[in-house]
C-alpha cells in the first residue's frame, strides 16, 4: 500500500517534521503523563553526617569550666564550642586547617597524637569527633607510614590524658568491620571493642542512612550489620552507618 511504502521511506531516511511550537509543548506535557520520567535512584553518601555527630558532642559538653581536648580539630568546630562553654581548650591535628577565628583559651598542636608530647591526666574531655579512624591510614591527612592498629594505640595514649572521672566524647564509622583505604576504618562486631577497651560506655546512639539518603536513629545490632560502601576518589561519596558515645575511664577492676 501506498502508506506502508511512503513509511517506510520515511524511517529509513529518518524524515523530520517541524510542529508548532503550542504543538510540541502539548505533546511534551501529554508524554510526560503517559510516560513520567525515569525515576532517579538516590546516591547514599555522607551529606549531614557532621550535623548528627558535632549535635550529639555539643549537647553532652556541660558548661565548664574545665580543660578540653580535641583531637583532629580540622578547622575549629569543637573548639569554639567548647570554648564558648566555659573551657580551656588544646586542639590538635595532623594538618590543621586555617581557624575562621582567634581565642586566648585555644592553643592549637599541630602533630602526630602518638608522637607529639602530651600531657596525663590532665583533660576533663576529650573530643573525638570522626577523627581515630583515621590514624595510621596511608594516603590522608598527610600519613605517610602504615599503622595497623594506630587507631587502638591512640585511644589507649588518650585514655592517659583523661583525668581519673574524664570524659570522651567520641563518634565514629560503624557498621560492618572494613578498612575502607584510604578513607578510613568501619568499626563492627569485631573491632569496635578492641577500640573502646579501657573504657566504659555510658551513652551509645546509632544512626543509618535509609536509601533516601537521610540519617535515622537505629539500634545497635542494625547499625553494627551496616554495609558500608567505598569510593575511589572521593571519600564523601562513601557511607557507614554513625556511633556516638559518652566514654568514661572504666575501673580498673573490669579493664579488658
Amino acid at each position: 500500500m501506498l502508506e506502508d511504502r511512503l513509511a517506510t521511506t520515511m524511517a529509513r531516511h529518518n524524515f523530520s517534521i517541524s510542529l508548532p511550537d503550542w504543538m510540541s509543548l502539548v505533546l511534551r506535557k501529554a508524554k510526560r503523563v503517559v510516560l513520567p520520567p525515569p525515576r532517579q535512584e538516590s546516591i547514599i553518601d555522607l551529606s549531614g553526617s557532621r550535623d548528627v555527630e558535632w549535635s550529639f558532642i555539643a549537647s553532652r559538653l556541660p558548661i565548664g569550666p574545665g580543660r578540653a581536648f580535641d583531637f583532629g580539630c580540622g578547622t575549629g568546630n569543637m573548639c569554639i564550642h567548647a570554648v564558648q562553654k566555659g573551657y580551656n581548650v588544646m586542639a590538635l591535628d595532623l594538618e590543621p586547617g586555617p581557624f575562621p577565628w582567634t581565642h586566648p583559651l585555644v592553643e592549637i598542636v599541630r602533630g602526630d597524637l602518638l608522637k607529639v608530647d602530651l600531657p596525663n591526666l590532665e583533660f576533663d574531655f576529650i573530643l573525638n569527633c570522626s577523627s581515630v579512624e583515621h590514624v595510621g591510614l596511608v594516603g590522608r591527612y598527610g600519613v605517610a607510614v602504615e599503622e595497623t592498629d594506630g587507631d587502638l594505640a591512640a585511644m589507649r595514649r588518650m585514655h592517659r590524658m583523661l583525668k581519673p572521672e574524664g570524659r570522651m566524647l567520641l563518634t565514629i564509622p560503624c557498621g560492618r568491620d572494613a578498612v575502607i583505604v584510604p578513607w578510613h576504618r568501619v568499626y563492627g562486631a569485631e573491632r569496635l571493642p578492641k577500640l573502646l577497651s579501657g573504657y566504659a560506655i555510658e551513652e551509645q546512639v546509632y544512626w543509618v542512612k535509609r536509601p533516601d539518603n537521610i540519617w535515622y536513629p537505629a539500634e545497635r545490632e542494625t547499625a553494627l550489620s551496616y554495609v558500608p560502601t567505598s569510593h575511589p576518589t572521593n571519600g564523601f561519596l562513601t557511607c557507614y552507618a554513625l556511633g556516638c558515645f559518652v566514654l568514661a575511664k572504666a575501673k580498673p577492676e573490669i579493664l579488658l
